[in-house]
């Protein structure tokens, strides 16, 4: 043990690790409700050549390597749960390059989301990316690798459809460019007309390789920002007002989202509904547009448009500051979610289910949904609340959670960013051949099995 530490420290310098009984503690947790496991050494590379050097001698001594954002998952994919050593990629967050009249920005793999968003706004304020209602301090690498969704899922997809390119290295140390970087200069294009190899990292979960460089997408960023709030307590009708909505081809991003408390929210779904533009003539019109789609709603009697000139500050925040709130309502700062990606005209059992849910449990529950790629999806959020000094009700959660997956898959759902026992439980309602190539690639691309092990262990 005590050469693997002398060997890392020859690699990143003293400051750039530890084994110190108080940073392994702070490294064997997340905010979720799993158990923590502690690693055996934390360290923070700053160049692709020290990630590099770290893989190759965890190759050598057959350590597992479990590489970091932020930890900000909620679901324990960065919880070291064979021990070794967490990758802390924080120190690698340099912006190298942003191309504006391609549009993509290059950064590397600890780049956070508020850096790159404080960038643009200082030296590019015309261009934007797509930010996640997650803390600003989550990395950008981290975000694409389990699928992300941020302010332009409902336009341009996940934010991993977003990606222009990668720098990875691998779990046997060798580095490896996708995409068009690896034929030259300009980071445009992860994959077409090439073979896409992104999928051989993105989804994995750290399993595959560690993303060192990325090159990211940006779109424009219009000078208004608008939101409309149309409110129905039916939950057979908000499928077709998602379909209303998207067929119109002109919003940002649109959520709907439902909750007990406070009580003026109770027995109501919510729908928000975000558009830009960079004329006041634009967005009147776009308004228009958005309450004539939903206009048979309001004549029906069984919709209508909430006033949001209170709230509208806090919903355009970007993130939003307001959904961690949520983790204190039972007054112990936790929570964390399922969110299943399936089709939009499943949002009334999945609201049911969670209600049911939550009675079963007794747990507070907060829900929403994110429409993904104009509607052809979305991301359906089941979260709950509990109180992080009660055991008790932490494993309610738990055991609410795993239901919900066990609905999910029985439901023909996609599970977003599964820890290790969803991760089991799909695997088991995965087709066989599908099983099959997910283990060939594993093994040829892992042979050592390092990487962040417990997770897609598809042995």
């Amino acid at each position: 043990m005590n050469d693997v530490m002398q060997s890392l420290i020859d690699i990143v310098g003293e400051r750039g690790v530890s084994n110190a009984a108080e940073e392994l503690w702070f490294y064997s947790r997340d905010p979720g409700v799993l158990e923590p496991h502690k690693p055996d050494y934390v360290v923070a590379p700053k160049t692709t050549e020290q990630v590099q050097k770290i893989v190759q001698l965890a190759n050598r001594e057959k350590i597992p390597v479990v590489p970091m954002g932020n930890g900000m998952a909620l679901t324990g994919l960065v919880i070291p749960l064979k021990g070794g050593i967490v990758l802390d990629m924080k120190r690698m967050n340099k912006i190298l390059e942003v191309n504006e009249k391609a549009r993509y920005a290059v950064v590397e793999g600890g780049t956070s989301q508020g850096v790159l968003k404080a960038y643009l706004q200082e030296n590019y304020p015309h261009l934007r990316h797509s930010i996640p209602d997650a803390p600003s301090t989550t990395t950008i690498a981290a975000n694409v690798a389990l699928h992300g969704q941020g302010r332009l899922t409902n336009q341009y997809g996940f934010n991993s459809d977003m990606v222009t390119g990668m720098e990875i290295v691998l779990p046997t140390g060798e580095i490896c460019l996708i995409g068009s970087p690896s034929l030259g200069p300009y980071w445009f294009s992860k994959g077409p007309t090439l073979p896409d190899l992104s999928g051989l990292f993105l989804g994995w979960l750290g399993t595959t390789g560690i993303i060192t460089k990325l090159g990211l997408k940006l779109f424009p960023n219009k000078k208004i920002r608008e939101v409309e709030m149309f409110v129905t307590d039916k939950a057979e009708l908000v499928p077709e007002i998602f379909y209303k909505l998207t067929h119109l081809e002109i919003l940002e991003d649109v959520n709907a989202w439902f909750q007990p408390k406070p009580l003026i929210f109770k027995g109501n779904f919510h729908i928000t509904i975000y558009f830009t533009g960079d004329a006041e003539e634009e967005i009147e019109f776009k308004r228009r547009m958005i309450w004539d789609a939903l206009q048979e709603f309001i004549d029906s009697k069984d919709g209508g448009f909430m006033n949001v000139q209170y709230t509208k500050d806090m919903l355009l925040e970007m993130p939003q500051r307001g959904i961690a709130n949520f983790a204190d309502v039972p007054k112990g700062g936790g929570f964390e979610y399922s969110g299943p990606i399936t089709i939009i005209e499943h949002f009334p059992q999945y609201a049911a289910k969670v209600i049911e849910l939550a009675k079963k449990y007794d747990v507070l529950y907060a829900s929403s949904a994110r429409l993904i790629c104009g509607g052809h999806c979305m991301m359906f959020s089941i979260s709950f609340a509990f109180n992080r000094n009660n055991p008790a009700m932490m494993k309610r959660v738990k055991e609410a959670l795993d239901e919900a997956t066990a609905f999910a898959l029985e439901m023909g759902a996609v599970p977003w960013k599964p820890n290790f026992m969803e991760q089991q439980m799909t695997m088991k309602k995965i087709h066989p051949a599908t099983l099959k190539l997910m283990q060939m690639i594993k093994r040829n691309l892992d042979p050592q099995g390092i990487m962040n092990p417990g997770n897609w262990e598809v042995i």
